[in-house]
């Protein structure tokens, strides 16, 4: 067994009627289950931000939603708040068959730093520990599905070619944000640091 399936964040928040919601988010449940059969391994992660985390918008004064600002570790987008922990928009889609994960992978739980990779904060150091997990299942090929395209998923994947995992995204199983020629940039992104497009 060398292949895993990471699902990344298929989450209420991010499921229409979400506090962010990604467009047909809900739409790729049952292909994202249907593929699961086709993996040994499977790992879901999950966005599990505190109340007042420094990437919402609520938490700056006088700044909305998608507003930009820079923090230590670079350039942050502003959210609506979603994912909190223990919330019911943290939880993971109710047709999501998430008993079959071997492993959840919880992120964006530090209050100062927002996490999209499911390898690193934002800042680019601070590792999630899915690579240590990988590497010692001795699993080297990644396929990737979720939400969104153009932010976790992207980040996701471009940081798994860095790390020396042969990726694969299957588009079909993925919906974006789409937030000013975002998926553009991340496609480019994710086909530039050698990951292949399904």
């Amino acid at each position: 067994m060398t292949r895993a399936l990471i699902v990344i964040d298929v989450q209420n928040d991010f499921c229409p009627g979400g506090a962010l919601a990604v467009p047909e988010g809900d739409v790729i449940v049952p292909g994202i289950n249907a593929l699961m059969a086709e993996f040994e391994a499977v790992v879901l992660t999950q966005d599990w931000h505190p109340a007042g985390h420094s990437s919402f918008a609520s938490s700056h004064e006088g700044k909305g939603p998608y507003d930009m600002i820079d923090m230590p570790y670079g350039p942050q987008v502003l959210w609506p708040d979603h994912c909190v922990q223990g919330t019911d928009g943290a939880d993971f889609h109710a047709d999501l068959n998430a008993d079959r994960a071997d492993m959840i992978v919880r992120k964006g739980y530090r209050p100062a730093i927002d996490s999209y990779s499911a390898f690193f904060e934002n800042d680019q150091k601070t590792p999630t520990g899915l690579d240590g997990y990988l590497r010692t299942r001795g699993i080297t090929d990644l396929t990737m599905v979720g939400l969104a395209t153009d932010f976790c998923v992207n980040f996701s994947a471009v940081d798994a070619a860095k790390l020396g995992f042969t990726v694969d995204v299957r588009m079909d199983l993925c919906r974006a944000i789409d937030l000013d020629g975002s998926l553009v940039a991340a496609t480019e992104g994710m086909t530039g640091a050698g990951v292949k497009l399904a």
